[in-house]
């Protein structure tokens, strides 16, 4: 099993991702396009992870790799490949299959509640979880849903998951961020996230008990469904 993934900025964490392919035995082909430009050939992999990144989809003039990044998604999905887009990475796989980006129309922050489709709930990524279920959110980007694709799950502000052909997925939640991960970005982004959410430093060691115990769980469930599906 040999799963590409691409980081799109330097502070990117696989979190429940990594545990479920460590578990797996995965071999990973790391690409930091950001960086480099570099992104995987088509056939060089089993299955695709794209991570998200500070930069919204449509932001060619800083990442021009963008707009083959989402080809690649797209092409990936329809071929019946296990892809996987984790917030920026459902944009760019929206931009790549022919939807819409809105830019700083849809913030969310923080664990948030999200709602299973009817779909969503009969699907294998996230037919384990309770109709609605907290998970972490970061983002302030939103998109429509692309032809043909599945809605899976939502929150009152934003579609937050996808399906695209057998295992193409997307989610606009971070399910990857555990309470670790939360732990390291609050290290490394302390004062914005503040600016996001002027009581979460002072909330977060009740709301990571309160809400980050079972979004931990859901997250790992996640993680696993999807690399079975490789």
């Amino acid at each position: 099993m040999r799963v590409a993934i691409v980081e799109n900025t330097r502070f990117t964490h696989h979190g429940q991702i990594g545990v479920a392919l460590h578990e797996a035995g995965a071999m990973i082909d790391l690409y930091r396009p950001w960086a480099d430009g570099l992104l995987p050939e088509p056939d060089s992999f089993d299955a695709l992870v794209v991570f998200g990144g500070e930069q919204n989809a449509l932001a060619d003039a800083t990442h021009p790799y963008l707009p083959a990044l989402g080809a690649l998604m797209q092409a990936a999905a329809l071929s019946g490949k296990a892809t996987l887009g984790i917030c920026l990475g459902s944009q760019i796989l929206a931009r790549g299959a022919g939807a819409q980006n809105h830019i700083g129309t849809a913030p969310e922050f923080g664990w948030c509640a999200v709602d299973l489709t009817p779909e969503g709930a009969a699907d294998p990524l996230l037919s384990h979880l309770p109709a609605r279920f907290d998970i972490f959110e970061w983002h302030s980007d939103t998109f429509t849903l692309p032809q043909g694709a599945v809605a899976l799950a939502r929150s009152d502000v934003a579609l937050q998951s996808y399906r695209i052909g057998r295992a193409g997925y997307a989610t606009q939640f971070h399910f990857e961020a555990s309470r670790a991960v939360v732990r390291r970005w609050i290290d490394s982004f302390g004062p914005y996230l503040q600016a996001q959410q002027p009581s979460f430093l002072a909330d977060h060691p009740q709301l990571a008990e309160t809400h980050g115990v079972a979004a931990d769980a859901h997250g790992l469930a996640i993680a696993r469904a999807w690399v079975a599906l490789i």
